[in-house]
């Protein structure tokens, strides 16, 4: 499917204090407004893709996010957060390279990213549906209208909606008191299982593992440290790219940081 915006060839992004890309500059000024433009990086595409795999048993349609988006590379950086990005032709699920994808809004209302938002709302219900015993259906007209009351408080305060944050939340809803770990509700019965299921131990057998350094967690170890100080790093860094930096060989994908919908 073709794009809207042939003439769109490049763009500037820069770093917000969210975290975020937002769109700074484009080569085709006259049908894009910027003001509150944002575009989904490398990591958080690879997170959004990842998201809709649960999807596809549920009629999910990769031709329509790929309708929604205009892929870009990193072209050159800038500088102080400031990124030159180019169009490219590449597939946002099968290309090599670290790709930026930028919603195609020219239409908000029925363009191809408005479908493709009702299109994922509809596949996320069924999927949910499915997964749990809820008491009546969950309708899509529940979910939009649960997620809209979240974008009207931001912007009524005036903060722009990150695209990322606005197909997460779609991409990860579940109804409030479902537990999205165990795909329905822990129950009484559950724990009761859960212990019925452990075996016996005799007071020497139990004495035994207590004892047993191996099981130990490295907590626990650090606490026993001659000082009685607990070692260790600085805890979890935040997401930040930086322009043509690639890090995945460093450490495991995790999801992107989000900035709940935050300013520019």
């Amino acid at each position: 499917m073709a794009k809207s915006s042939k003439s769109l060839d490049w763009c500037i992004v820069r770093l917000g204090d969210d975290h975020n890309w937002w769109v700074e500059e484009v080569s085709d000024p006259v049908r894009w407004d910027v003001d509150g433009l944002s575009i989904v990086d490398p990591r958080q595409l690879d997170y959004l893709t990842d998201l809709v795999e649960a999807l596809r048993d549920y009629g999910f349609d990769q031709d329509i996010m790929e309708a929604a988006f205009i892929p870009f590379r990193i072209e050159k950086d800038l500088g102080e957060g400031r990124v030159r990005l180019r169009r490219v032709k590449d597939s946002i699920f099968d290309s090599d390279e670290k790709l930026f994808a930028l919603a195609d809004t020219i239409d908000d209302e029925n363009g191809p990213y408005a479908d493709l938002l009702d299109h994922i709302t509809r596949c996320r219900v069924k999927m949910l549906n499915d997964l749990f015993n809820f008491e009546a259906k969950l309708t899509v007209d529940e979910v939009e209208e649960e997620i809209r009351e979240d974008q009207n408080a931001s912007f009524i305060e005036g903060r722009a909606i990150h695209t990322f944050d606005e197909l997460a939340a779609i991409l990860e809803y579940v109804p409030a008191g479902w537990d999205t770990d165990e795909e329905r509700p822990a129950t009484k019965e559950d724990d009761e299982a859960a212990d019925a299921d452990l075996p016996e131990l005799d007071e020497e057998e139990e004495e035994k593992l207590k004892n047993d350094q191996s099981l130990k967690w490295d907590e626990d170890e650090e606490e026993e440290s001659e000082d009685g100080e607990i070692e260790g790093g600085d805890g979890g860094e935040g997401f930040d790219i930086e322009a043509g930096d690639d890090d995945d060989d460093d450490e495991e994908d995790t999801k992107p940081k989000r900035r709940s919908r935050g300013k520019r």
